[in-house]
């Protein structure tokens, strides 16, 4: 599977891409910036306090964010976790390669660099938690379950297909 961050998130491809890997449908997950840091938060806690905003007599901006940061790598390592397919990387820059059980499942390819890159991604929701009461209620760590259990669960349907001899294609890009 191929990540450039374009319209679809890149946990998105994460998760669908290392889950079609634990089922045998594809080989390899490639990535750019894994070192990059980001603000996620999960849709049910953005709609919350899009919710919470709308029942404001005044209407004022919000920046919707949790104000917490983690790496792409990172969120990668949760979702091997979370398939039971702990990683060991080896290397460094665009030589870096994750490995499990000795195969080498995700690999940094400079395609998917981006030429204007921002390095770190960091919402202040301060003012929603002081004025709105608003603080999000699932973490990252558990968000990247939820994705993972629901593409597992479609990896899973699409290797028995594969199994009993039908075409299909995994990939979405």
């Amino acid at each position: 599977m191929k990540v450039n961050g374009g319209l679809t998130p890149i946990i998105f491809e994460i998760t669908r891409g290392l889950a079609n890997i634990s089922q045998g449908l594809e080989d390899c997950l490639y990535m750019g910036n894994i070192d990059a840091l980001r603000d996620w938060g999960h849709a049910k806690d953005y709609v919350r306090m899009q919710w919470m905003m709308l029942q404001q007599e005044q209407a004022e901006d919000f920046v919707i964010a949790t104000g917490v940061q983690y790496s792409v790598r990172q969120f990668i390592e949760w979702t091997a976790e979370e398939l039971g397919m702990p990683l060991r990387w080896e290397g460094e820059g665009v030589n870096e390669v994750g490995y499990w059980n000795d195969k080498p499942i995700v690999k940094i390819d400079p395609r998917y660099f981006r030429p204007t890159e921002v390095e770190t991604l960091l919402g202040d929701p301060s003012k929603a938690k002081q004025k709105l009461g608003w603080v999000p209620e699932i973490t990252v760590q558990e968000m990247c379950a939820e994705m993972v259990s629901s593409d597992l669960a479609q990896a899973k349907q699409h290797a028995l297909l594969k199994q009993h001899g039908y075409s299909v294609n995994v990939s979405v890009e």
